[in-house]
């Protein structure tokens, strides 16, 4: 029998062995990490941010497991009196996010039992914007308009479907419609995802022509003394050098980086594996010379918010901005833009804001940054954001940190029957989408998690868009 001995000790060797491989791939690849940074960061922005108190198995059933397989074996626990949330890989690797005062969840950040978790509102009886009531506005096709928006909001409650949790219309500078989906109570803070990078481009612009610095500028001769980050001096070293704040805002900055969301891609590795993630994206080199490449990075929009995050003296300053330039005037009551764990605002993706919020933010938008008879953003911003970033092809359907769907040549949207070809768009994963239409003098805002079943945001906002009047000529 000592054969058999020597065989199942030998399977259990190969077994080990086996097991410290897949285990050292893993870590290799920071996958258990990252894994439990997906999950942290998300039940903590779900329960804090957004104001969605539910358990967390829930919470975990909504956002997390829709996302991939593999996070179905990250453990999970809320500290409520701390505002953190802990989650574990397979008992090998925990990660932990904390809530923090006027932050939002942040990933590695110390706990603030002082952070006070959002809470929504009730809606006040007040019309839009002012407050969330709907308005009568003659030439809106009511009923077919109702009949498109409850088409999508079929299966709302399906994390595995459509997942529809906001629907906003705005037309004439009034709000029309106004939905939430199911399980979504009103006011609730939503994530915008890759539509943060719209209002990101806002606040850009505005601090940038505060400052008198043109979007020709050089990113390396963009930081005031004593303001820079020490990966500056790098790209002074080489053609990095060459890049222009235009350059990060179109998408053409030329970095060697891609724009993978798989396990081992670069934007897992940089929303849920590094403190500093502008500083990380600002050590890869260049792939392509500047302006000659168009290629959509969220990595470009990190590296353009610490540009933004050197024009104030002090940190602090910085931090408060998104909240004194633009939330407060606006009367946004559920918006939070979070920064990583070295303070710089994750300007790629981490905007939280009701249904009604993002519709505030559209119109500001869409009316050139004016905003109640005040010039909020400096007029201008609509025009660049509407410039196509590359003469032909993919990127001439892509302007300043906006989408340019209906264009002819490289538009996402063109070959959709009736889609209006002057609109801009804010677009963000899992089917986000802030539509502004001057044709229609409209704004069209659908927020959901549609993870597992594609959301055909083009046909949505043409058909929205088929209800409405036109805009008045002059």
């Amino acid at each position: 029998m000592r054969w058999v001995k020597r065989i199942l000790i030998g399977i259990g060797v190969v077994v080990v062995v086996l097991l410290a491989v897949v285990v050292g791939a893993l870590m290799w690849f920071h996958i258990p990490s990252n894994a439990a940074g997906v999950v942290a960061q998300t039940v903590c922005g779900a329960k804090f941010v957004a104001g969605r108190d539910l358990p967390t198995d829930q919470l975990v059933a909504a956002d997390v497991t829709p996302q991939s397989p593999i996070l179905a074996v990250v453990s999970t626990s809320v500290d409520d009196a701390n505002r953190t949330v802990t989650s574990k890989f397979l008992g090998i690797v925990s990660r932990t996010s904390a809530l923090q005062s006027d932050r939002g969840c942040v990933l590695d950040a110390p706990a603030d039992p002082s952070a006070e978790p959002y809470v929504p509102a009730p809606a006040s009886g007040a019309v839009w914007p002012q407050g969330d009531g709907t308005a009568t506005v003659t030439g809106v096709d009511t009923a077919a308009l109702t009949k498109v928006v409850d088409s999508a909001f079929v299966g709302s409650s399906d994390p595995d479907g459509l997942a529809a949790r906001g629907v906003a219309v705005v037309q004439d500078g009034k709000l029309v419609l106004l939905k939430d989906g199911a399980g979504i109570k009103e006011n609730t803070a939503l994530l915008g995802w890759s539509m943060t990078k719209t209002v990101t481009g806002m606040l850009a612009w505005k601090k940038l022509q505060e400052k008198g610095i043109g979007v020709d500028t050089k990113v390396v001769d963009a930081f005031p003394a004593g303001r820079a980050p020490s990966w500056v001096e790098q790209w002074r070293a080489d053609d990095r050098k060459n890049v222009t704040i235009a350059d990060l805002m179109f998408m053409r900055s030329g970095l060697a980086l891609d724009e993978g969301y798989g396990p081992t891609g670069d934007v897992v590795q940089m929303l849920y594996g590094e403190d500093d993630m502008s500083g990380w994206a600002a050590q890869h080199p260049l792939d392509h010379a500047p302006a000659t490449y168009w290629e959509y990075l969220s990595a470009s929009t990190n590296i353009l918010a610490a540009v933004v995050k050197a024009q104030f003296a002090t940190d602090q300053e910085y931090a408060d901005y998104p909240r004194t330039a633009l939330f407060e005037p606006l009367g946004l009551t559920s918006a939070t833009l979070s920064p990583d764990a070295s303070g710089t605002w994750v300007g790629s993706s981490y905007l939280w804001a009701s249904t009604s919020d993002w519709a505030r933010l559209g119109q500001l938008m869409l009316s050139d940054g004016r905003w109640n008879g005040t010039q909020l953003i400096t007029s201008g911003w609509w025009k660049l954001a509407g410039t196509p970033a590359m003469p032909t092809g993919e990127g001439h359907g892509y302007g300043a940190q906006t989408w340019i769907p209906g264009a002819a040549d490289g538009g996402e949207c063109a070959t959709t029957p009736g889609y209006p070809t002057d609109a801009l768009l804010m677009e963000g994963h899992y089917g986000q989408v802030v539509a502004m239409v001057p044709s229609k003098a409209a704004v069209i805002v659908r927020l959901g998690w549609s993870v597992n079943t594609d959301f055909d945001g083009c046909a949505f906002v043409a058909d929205v868009a088929r209800t409405l009047p036109n805009a008045p000529t002059a």
